[in-house]
């Protein structure tokens, strides 16, 4: 079932480009039914998931027995919310319209292609494998940035790429490091490095193995100072490319965080858990002001994104002091795992409407708005919504993620939880104002024929919205899942 969702989108990007070129409704419309086939099997696999402490579903066959490494792939409660979540955003970002510049085979061939890698690393379970998805969704998301994307975008494309390979490079230094110091059974199994722990905990090679991965999820994340390829890729990819690199790319790097450094390396990560803490209270406030000085609508959403990350990996490093309380650490992680969700549900439905935006006003810069509530009450209402639950209004799906942080890093680093929760106070601040500018007041001239969300425009984005409803008033569902994998990691 579960190579069935990787697999699919893969061989059907190789199918879109064999069809015949004057014929992009047949090339959209194929893509969409091919995205909802992952989209169905993740969730007959979450009727299936049982919860236990261990992963299930696993499949695996040898791939490069010399060296064992192996295709394994399987699931437990950290990674079904994420992959259910990209199948998701996949299928929402294929049916959004954009200007497909007359090349629809091969757009959406590079969604479908993006898909089945990031699926691919959610549910890999060997080193290498997930480092060949994580290296092949960069090639994904360069192409849909440089011929897609608007403004500076071969620019824009190539500096994500760069810093991104450099963090993968990082990475890969990394895995290597894993393999050599697994003990005499050399392996990239993940399941057998996580039950097993064979990692040296002294001396200097968990430390250079610890810091050369720390470097690359940094990156990816991306957390202050290695977010500056953000903004950038972010304002000239089109808005399903952005929707899918908030909501899903960015995941690859706090997923990363929790799969390899706190399931493998317990024990390092608890003695520079202090460290990555403040990085991310960093990533929090600073992420804040700079989105907080923005004019540029889209760039403003972007650098919400490095604030919303630093939350993230804030639960993470509190869960990773093994010193603490084991519900406080527990708490903070289930909290940190939601956030990925709830994060890529709302920051992928408000880039998806600034791209409505800019196919209306061909500008992102809010001053030129204003007053858009008379003309446009779905737009307004479906923005409004998506910055309250941003900014982790009780009832919408960030408060659920952010109380659960905050409230495990108050049992642990309260100092550090005070200064992170100055970067809700900016981040509600920069919302209203950003409201306030584009929607409320009076409406200027040349905007008296602008037009509401279209039929298609609704379809991607109400249902990210309705279950950013549903996990902020009924987030059991998601927490039970969630909670079966943070309780075995923290003991909890």
């Amino acid at each position: 079932m579960l190579s069935v969702a990787i697999i699919v989108p893969l061989l059907a990007a190789i199918a879109l480009l064999a069809m015949p070129r004057d014929r992009p409704e047949l090339a959209r419309r194929t893509a969409f039914g091919v995205s909802l086939v992952p989209l169905a099997l993740i969730v007959a696999a979450w009727v299936r998931f049982q919860g236990g402490p261990g992963f299930e579903m696993v499949e695996s066959h040898a791939w490069i027995p010399s060296i064992g490494v192996s295709y394994q792939v399987g699931l437990d409660g950290l990674s079904l919310p994420l992959v259910a979540l990209t199948a998701l955003l996949f299928s929402a970002s294929i049916i959004f319209p954009v200007d497909l510049r007359g090349r629809a085979r091969q757009y959406y061939a590079a969604f479908l292609f993006l898909e089945g890698a990031s699926l691919g690393l959610f549910l890999a379970l060997d080193l290498i494998l997930f480092f060949v998805f994580f290296d092949l969704s960069l090639v994904g998301m360069y192409f849909l940035i440089a011929i897609w994307g608007h403004g500076n975008a071969h620019r824009s494309a190539l500096k994500f790429f760069v810093y991104t390979l450099v963090g993968s490079l990082s990475l890969l230094l990394g895995i290597l490091g894993i393999y050599l110091n697994s003990g005499d059974q050399r392996t990239f199994d993940m399941i057998d490095i996580i039950t097993n722990q064979p990692l040296p905990t002294t001396g200097l090679a968990p430390v250079l193995i610890f810091w050369a991965i720390a470097l690359g999820f940094m990156i990816k994340t991306p957390l202050a100072p290695f977010h500056t390829w953000l903004p950038s890729a972010h304002v000239d990819a089109p808005a399903p490319a952005s929707t899918i690199l908030a909501g899903v790319l960015l995941k690859m790097g706090t997923y990363g965080f929790v799969r390899i450094l706190l399931q493998m390396m317990p024990e390092t990560f608890g003695r520079f858990s202090l460290p990555i803490a403040i990085i991310a209270v960093i990533s929090i406030v600073y992420g804040a002001l700079v989105a907080m000085a923005q004019t540029n609508l889209k760039r403003l959403v972007a650098y919400t994104s490095v604030n919303h990350m630093g939350y993230v990996i804030l639960g993470v490093a509190v869960a990773a002091n093994i010193g603490a309380s084991e519900g406080a650490r527990s708490l903070a992680l289930t909290g940190a795992t939601i956030e990925m969700v709830a994060h890529g549900l709302i920051t992928g439905a408000m880039f998806l409407l600034t791209g409505s935006v800019l196919a209306r006003g061909k500008t992102f810069e809010m001053d030129e708005y204003g007053g858009l509530a008379a003309r446009a009450p779905a737009l307004t209402g479906a923005m409004i919504l998506a910055a309250f639950a941003s900014l982790g209004l009780p009832g919408l799906a960030g408060f659920v993620a952010e109380f659960q942080i905050f409230a495990g890093t108050l049992g642990v680093y309260p100092w550090l939880a005070g200064t992170g929760l100055l970067g809700i106070v900016i981040t509600a601040a920069l919302f209203l104002r950003m409201v306030q500018k584009v929607f409320l007041g009076p409406l200027p001239e040349r905007w008296s024929e602008w037009t509401d969300l279209g039929g298609w425009e609704l379809a991607a984005i109400v249902p990210m919205l309705i279950l950013v409803v549903v996990i902020g008033i009924a987030p059991a569902w998601l927490v039970n899942v969630v909670d079966s994998a943070t309780r075995v990691m923290t003991g909890g």
